[in-house]
C-alpha cells in the first residue's frame, strides 16, 4: 500500500509539473501516463499546433527517461531509425571491420512524428521494435533501452501523400488517444502564456529506479474475475461474426477488436487504478479507457461513413448497453495482501 500511495502522489505532483508548460489536456495527459505505465505505446491523433510534442517531451523530462524525436517523411529509410553498420578501419592492425552505429530509436520514450508519412517498409521496422523491443541491423539483434516507448503522432485530416498505418501496427498501439483543441478559457490561457520573458521548465519528479518499482505495481494490481468478464463482454461485442454482437456492430463494424485488445484494456485499467491510488480495478476504469483501447481496433463499414457514425460513437453506444446491468458485487477477500509486501 506505501508503493500504491507514493505512485498516487506521484502522478499529482507530474499533473503539476506538466499544467506549468501545457494548458487543459488533463485527460490526454492522464492516457499517455497511463500507457506508458502499462509498458504499452500510444498514437495520438490531433491537428497541427495542439502541443503533442511538448506534452511527450515534457513528460519524459518528468520521468528522468530519454528522449528522441523523429520525423518522419516519405524518403525515411528503416536504417534513418534503427542505425546502420558503418565499416571502420582499425588504426592499429589496418583491419577493417563493420560497426554498428546506433539509430535515433535508442532512446527511452521515442516520439514518431506524423507516422503515417512514412512508406510500409520503414513502418516495419518500428514495429520490431515496437513488439520486440529490439531492433536486427546487418543480421544482428540490438536490444533497445529499458523502458522503450513509441508515442505516435498523426495528423487526421491532411491524408495526401500518407501511407494509412496496417492494422497490424495499429493493434500494436496500447492507445489511440484524441487530442482535441482547447475551450475559450485555456486558450486564452494559452495566448497570455506567450507573453512571458522566458519558458517555464518541467522538473523530474520519478527517478529511474522508481519508475521500474512502478511498473511492477501495475502488473500485480489484482483484478476480480467479474471486470475481466465485463472486459471480455464488451471486447467480443465488438465482432460482427459474435453471438454477443448486438444490431449496430453488425451494420456498422466489418472487423472488430481481437483478444489483444482485452488484453490492453485490463492492463491500461490496472494502470489507471494504480494512478487513482485504487487497489483494485474497478469498472469505472474500463468504461473510461475503453474509447482510447477499441476505437483504432475497429475496421468499420461504408454504412457508418454514410450515417456519420465514428468508432467512438459505436463504442460509446456499446459502453451503455454493456454497463446498462447491474453491477455485481467483488469479493475481493485477500487481494489486499498482494501490496503487503
Amino acid at each position: 500500500m506505501e508503493c500504491l500511495r507514493r505512485l498516487s502522489q506521484a502522478w499529482q505532483r507530474i499533473r503539476h509539473e506538466l499544467n506549468q508548460v501545457i494548458v487543459g489536456q488533463n485527460e490526454v495527459l492522464e492516457e499517455l501516463f497511463v500507457a506508458m505505465l502499462s509498458s504499452g505505446h500510444a498514437l495520438l491523433v490531433g491537428v497541427p499546433g495542439l502541443a503533442k510534442t511538448l506534452m511527450v517531451r515534457s513528460l519524459a523530462q518528468t520521468l528522468d527517461l530519454t528522449f528522441g524525436r523523429i520525423q518522419f517523411t516519405p524518403d525515411l529509410m528503416p536504417a534513418d531509425i534503427t542505425g546502420t553498420e558503418v565499416l571502420q578501419e582499425d588504426r592499429q592492425t589496418g583491419q577493417r571491420l563493420f560497426q554498428f552505429r546506433p539509430g535515433p530509436v535508442f532512446v527511452n520514450v521515442l516520439l514518431a512524428d506524423e507516422i503515417n508519412r512514412t512508406p510500409p517498409k520503414t513502418q516495419a521496422a518500428l514495429l520490431e521494435a515496437m513488439q520486440e523491443r529490439q531492433v536486427t541491423a546487418g543480421g544482428q539483434r540490438h536490444v533497445l533501452p529499458n523502458p522503450f516507448f513509441v508515442l505516435a503522432t498523426q495528423n487526421p485530416i491532411e491524408q495526401e501523400g500518407t501511407y494509412p498505418l496496417p492494422e497490424a501496427q495499429l493493434d500494436r498501439f496500447l492507445l489511440q488517444i484524441r487530442v482535441d483543441y482547447p475551450d475559450a478559457e485555456e486558450e486564452f490561457e494559452i495566448l497570455r502564456q506567450t507573453n512571458r520573458a522566458e519558458p517555464r521548465q518541467v522538473s523530474q519528479v520519478i527517478s529511474a529506479s522508481e519508475w521500474s518499482e512502478f511498473q511492477g505495481l501495475v502488473r500485480r494490481i489484482p483484478v476480480a474475475d467479474y471486470v475481466l468478464e465485463y472486459a471480455m463482454r464488451l471486447c467480443r461485442a465488438t465482432r460482427p461474426q459474435d453471438a454477443s454482437a448486438p444490431e449496430q456492430i453488425r451494420k456498422y463494424v466489418q472487423w472488430g477488436a481481437g483478444p489483444r485488445a482485452g488484453q490492453a484494456l485490463v492492463m491500461a485499467a490496472k494502470a489507471r487504478a494504480a494512478i487513482h491510488g485504487q487497489p483494485v480495478v474497478g469498472l469505472e476504469d474500463l468504461r473510461a479507457l475503453a474509447p482510447a483501447v477499441l476505437r483504432h481496433r475497429l475496421l468499420l463499414r461504408y454504412t457508418a461513413e454514410a450515417d456519420s457514425k465514428s468508432a467512438d460513437d459505436i463504442v460509446i453506444e456499446l459502453l451503455d448497453q454493456i454497463f446498462s446491468e447491474k453491477e455485481p458485487q467483488p469479493a475481493v477477500g485477500g487481494l489486499w495482501n498482494v501490496f503487503k509486501r
